[in-house]
Order: C-alpha cells, then sequence, then structure tokens
C-alpha cells in the first residue's frame, strides 16, 4: 500500500473533527484510522487474503474518490448485485464514504427483479461482481434511464468499467473532495435502500438512515460485548438487512470479518476451518446441522444412539446451571465432563475452535433446536427485528437468556402490544419510510413513531417478548380457530428429512402441509430403504413416507390438537426463489405456494395424496 494514500486516509477522517461518526462513511475513515489490525479476511485463487483496516480506508476512499469523479453526488443511488465478498464491502463501504445511497440487489435475482429494484430506486450506477451478474443488467438496460455506468467487481465485460479502473480514475479527484462530501450529508440523511424479500407482494424500498445505522450498530456492540479481538462469519446475502448490520457491527469495533468461498455446500466446513468467535445465520443453518447430528447418530450402532442421548440429556440438564454460575454437583459434574469430552465437544467442532456466540434471526426458530445446541455447549442467541428496523428490537444475551422468547428490548427501544396483539416498535432504529411509498408509509409508521410490524406476540413479566404468529399469516379453520403456522412449520423442519413445510388449513376442519425431503439426506434414505434415489420415486414410496409420517406424528405430538398435521403431500422439487416460491432468504412466500399448488392442497381434504 502506498503510505502517501495511508496518510490521506488519517488526515481525512482527523478532518471530519467530530468527536464520533455522524454517518456511515465517517465511521469507516474513522475505524480504518484507530485499528491496525484485519478488517476483512476472504479465501482467494486456493489461499487466504487479508485486507487491513488501513487498506480498507484506502480502498474506501479511491472508490469514492472514483465515484465523485464519475460525477455521482451526495444522495445518488449506488447499487451493488453480487455474491458477499470482500469486493461487495470495499464497493459498500467506497459508495458510503461518497455520500451515496447504497441500494443492494439480492445476487439470486432476476434480470427482471433487478430490473424493478434499479428503476424504482432510480439508481445511477452498479457495481456487479462478475460477468453473469453484468449480463443481468445488461439483458435490461433500456429500461434503466437513470442508470449511467456499470462497474465489475471482478474481470472484465465490455461497456463497463472495473473495480481497478473506477479506483485509478479516482486519482484523478482529490482526497479532500471525499471530505467535502461527507460534510454534505448528515445523521438523519438516508445512507442504503434495503428492498424486503416481497413475501406479500412487489419489494418495498426501506429507507434506512446514517442515524438508524450507527444506533443499530451500538445498540449491538452494547448488549454483545463486541470488541476489536472477536471475528464474525459472514456468509449471509448482504443485499439483506441482517448481515449488513452484524457487518456493520464488526467493522465498528476493528473486528475481523471472515468471508465464505460462495459454496453453501462448504459452509459448515468453512465455519470449522477459519474459527471465528460469532456466527450469524438464518434458521436453516441451524436446522441442517441440527438435521445432519441428529442423523448420523440414528443410522449408527444402537450403543453409540445411547451414548449421543445420554450426553444430550446431560447437557441439558446441566448446563443452564452453569449459564446462571451455578456449581454441578459431583455427580452431575463427573457425567458432564464424559458427556463433553466424547460427544458434546464434537457438535460444538463444527463452528470451530473459537466460536463464543452463534446467532439467528430473519425467521423463527424452534425451542428444541435452541436448546439442543446449548446442551452441547454452543449458545444461540435469537434476535428479533425487521428490515424497517435495521433488522433490531430486541435480543436474547448470555446474561438475559429465555429460549422460546426473542430477548427483551434493544437499549432505547420501546416496545408495546396493540389491542389486537400485534407487536409495536419505537426507537431510533426504527426507519424513515418507504421510498415513494407514501401511503404504505402511513400504513406501516404512525403519527406517533410506533412501527406496526405485522407480527402477533406478547411480552412475559420479566421483560422477554414471545412471537406468537404474523397477522397476515394466520390460518382460521372451519371451526374458527386462529392458528399460526410459522411456529408448526418450525417444528417440522428439525426433522432429519423435512427440508421444507408449508402449512395450509383456511377454512378446512384441519390443517395438511406440503413438505419437501431434505437433499442431504435423500441417498442415504434411499440406500436404507431400497429405492431409487429420485425426488419423484422417494415422494411416492410408501417406505418413505412412513419415515417422515414418524417426523410428523412426533411433531404433532407436541400440539395441541387443533394445530396437529392431518395428512402431508411430498414434493419431487425443492421449493426455490427462481420459481417464486422463497425470498433470497428461504422464507416461503406463502400465497404464491397456495396459489400454485392449490389442487394439490385440495386433493389432500379429497383423500388424494399425490405430489
Amino acid at each position: 500500500m502506498n503510505p502517501a494514500l495511508a496518510t490521506d486516509v488519517s488526515e481525512l477522517s482527523a478532518s471530519l473533527a467530530q468527536p464520533a461518526p455522524v454517518t456511515l462513511g465517517a465511521m469507516i475513515l474513522d475505524v480504518s484510522r484507530r485499528h491496525t489490525g484485519v478488517a476483512l479476511q476472504h479465501p482467494r485463487g486456493g489461499s487466504t487474503e487479508y485486507i487491513s483496516y488501513a487498506e480498507l480506508g484506502t480502498s474506501a476512499t479511491e472508490i469514492a474518490r472514483g465515484l465523485i469523479g464519475l460525477g455521482i453526488q451526495a444522495g445518488d443511488r449506488v447499487g451493488i448485485l453480487g455474491l458477499t465478498s470482500a469486493q461487495w464491502t470495499l464497493a459498500d463501504c467506497g459508495a458510503l464514504c461518497a455520500g451515496a445511497v447504497v441500494t443492494p440487489v439480492y445476487h439470486t435475482n432476476s434480470p427482471e427483479e433487478c430490473a424493478y429494484v434499479l428503476a424504482h430506486s432510480g439508481t445511477r450506477l452498479i457495481f456487479c461482481s462478475d460477468e453473469a451478474q453484468a449480463a443481468k443488467i445488461a439483458a435490461v438496460r433500456e429500461r434503466l434511464p437513470d442508470l449511467t455506468h456499470v462497474v465489475v467487481l471482478q474481470g472484465s465485460v465490455p461497456e463497463a468499467m472495473t473495480l481497478q479502473e473506477l479506483r485509478q480514475l479516482g486519482a484523478e479527484t482529490p482526497p479532500e473532495a471525499v471530505v467535502q462530501r461527507l460534510c454534505e450529508i448528515g445523521p438523519d440523511d438516508v445512507a442504503t435502500f434495503v428492498y424486503t424479500s416481497g413475501t406479500t407482494g412487489p419489494p418495498k424500498g426501506c429507507m434506512l438512515s446514517h442515524a438508524n445505522l450507527l444506533a443499530t450498530t451500538r445498540m449491538y456492540v452494547e448488549q454483545l460485548n463486541f470488541t476489536d479481538e472477536h471475528s464474525l462469519f459472514q456468509f449471509l446475502p448482504l443485499a439483506h438487512v441482517l448481515a449488513r448490520v452484524a457487518q456493520l457491527v464488526a467493522l465498528s469495533v476493528g473486528a475481523r470479518v471472515i468471508y465464505w468461498s460462495g459454496d453453501a455446500t462448504k459452509i459448515i466446513d468453512e465455519l470449522g476451518a477459519t474459527g471465528p468467535t460469532h456466527f450469524p445465520a438464518v434458521p436453516r443453518i441451524y436446522e441442517k446441522v441440527h438435521g445432519a447430528v441428529v442423523g448420523r447418530m440414528d443410522d449408527g450402532p444402537r450403543a453409540q444412539r445411547e451414548l449421543f442421548h445420554w450426553a444430550l440429556g446431560v447437557g441439558r440438564r446441566v448446563r443452564p446451571a452453569l449459564r446462571a454460575g451455578q456449581l454441578p454437583g459431583l455427580i452431575n459434574d463427573i457425567q458432564f465432563r464424559l458427556a463433553d469430552r466424547f460427544v458434546l465437544a464434537r457438535v460444538r467442532e463444527l463452528f470451530g475452535g473459537s466460536l463464543q456466540l452463534a446467532m439467528v434471526g430473519a425467521a423463527p426458530i424452534g425451542r428444541d433446536l435452541l436448546e439442543f445446541f446449548d446442551a452441547c455447549g454452543v449458545t444461540v442467541l435469537e434476535g428479533y427485528g425487521l428490515t424497517e428496523s435495521c433488522a433490531a428490537a430486541t435480543m436474547n444475551t448470555v446474561d438475559a437468556l429465555k429460549y422460546g422468547s426473542v430477548g427483551k428490548a434493544l437499549p432505547g427501544t420501546e416496545l408495546s402490544i396493540a389491542a389486537d396483539g400485534e407487536i409495536l416498535i419505537r426507537g431510533p432504529e426504527v426507519f424513515l419510510g418507504y421510498h415513494r411509498e407514501p401511503e404504505a408509509t402511513e400504513q406501516t409508521l404512525d403519527a406517533e413513531g410506533w412501527l406496526h410490524t405485522g407480527d402477533l406476540g406478547a411480552i412475559d413479566a420479566e421483560g422477554f417478548l414471545h412471537i406468537t404468529g404474523r397477522k397476515k399469516d394466520l390460518i382460521i379453520t372451519s371451526s374458527g380457530k386462529n392458528i399460526s403456522p410459522v411456529n408448526i412449520e418450525s417444528l417440522l423442519r428439525e426433522s432429519r428429512y423435512i427440508a421444507e413445510a408449508v402449512v395450509y388449513g383456511d377454512d378446512r376442519p384441519y390443517l395438511v402441509a406440503l413438505l419437501t425431503i431434505e437433499a442431504d439426506e435423500r441417498a442415504a434414505l434411499a440406500e436404507r430403504l431400497g429405492v431409487e434415489n429420485d425426488p419423484d420415486t422417494l415422494g411416492r414410496d410408501p417406505g418413505v413416507r412412513a419415515a417422515v409420517q414418524a417426523e410428523v406424528d412426533a411433531v404433532n405430538a407436541k400440539l395441541a390438537r387443533i394445530e396437529q398435521i392431518k395428512r402431508f403431500a411430498i414434493l419431487d422439487h425443492d421449493l426455490s426463489q427462481s420459481e417464486g416460491e422463497v425470498t433470497p432468504t428461504l422464507k416461503v412466500k406463502r400465497a404464491a405456494v397456495y396459489d400454485k399448488y392449490a389442487s394439490l392442497f385440495a386433493g389432500l381434504y379429497e383423500g388424494e395424496q399425490r405430489a
């Protein structure tokens, strides 16, 4: 790195002359000046590369100067389309230092979906991760009159600028232009548009301010005691607000962000190899780990199964006491040490040898699943928030933990429960509104600053929030019973064989479900039952149906009679984003699935169980 450039970054940061950064760009320059360790760690060409905080600051300012040189003004929208990577983060930091409004786009979006977000936001420049993503933009370019520039982060594409060319262009813009640009924006200005994943309609652009995101970052730093000695494994899509906030938390304190390779099949292997201290994920990851561990034990010898379940029982008994600071008795202590040595530690090894905390959000997760990992010594903290609240509102912490809840309100956050049971949030993390949608904003954000979440819940006597369902997802049976399907679906997905579950039963006498078989279990299941490993064959085979029925029966045993699944169908394929069935964060688009498979659901009430 050029020492002169490093000096420029330090001087730029110092020249802002603020007691504390009030914009994200100023925060990036501030941490790059104050911290000397590794900021970003990422795999490249079979080896690992490291970007220091000083290099992060230099890269961000060079990119910012390049953007300014291209005519990007304060408040202009700059998009980023690509897989989560260190280059994605550099583009984000550079755009923020240029005073732009960053507009992330999911890398899994189709060209049509990209066109909607970019046209609706009025994006002027977009960073594309590679040629494949740039091709999506090329396919819809004529429908994007505001888009003037395309920059590719890796490789080169005709009629597009490379990231290196952009940084070289920045040499023609004086460093002082970055300071001037950051002085043009304030804490209440929009920092980013984050488009919701659209489970109930077209995506809406949530306007999140610098103040929103900095306040959220401080909340999480305080609750997690996050410091520059920590590291964060990053694989969640950075177009999702949870991943973006998690990254800001790490960068704000000078911690290390460790990136995945981009291969979804290697996440757990890479997690174990890189050994981060913190791991944010969505429920599906924990469900897959749980299913794999339980499946491995169930397929093993009887003695192995019995040892596993004994060790798990010991862990469930002792871990809550240890968390509470209580010493177990002599017998429990001996049993726990043996259980940990021979069984529980092996589960922890899947997460690497340095893991301190795992975190989960973005969708409901079963209490049994959290207690399973806790028994193994993996503390998974569940929190709650919306895109409209920067993925923040409540969180369990090590010192205040209650499984089955989503924790207490974060510092500075108010919670209220409306007369109909809807959860309301008010605090510095609540967004400014929806871009170009004043009516939707008015419906969601009332005059007193309360965010109407659309989720149903209750606050217990200790201040822990419990989610009971979602208003729009409620199933009302023919007998008039209100049932929330999300918790039932979460329990079903804990099964080793069930990948996805969609519960149905509106205006019907009982509930039914549409299920998919876990891809990682198909081969073993087919071999054990002596059937062809083909999705269509598996879904129709009586032995497979019996195995899945046993899993459904186990879930039903935990539910009230009215909540139990009476019949199910097994799809011969996975639900997919490309078919409009799930969002990029794997949330089911319920209305779309209900509509697409209407005849299949109807058949379950007519005695048909075809898939």
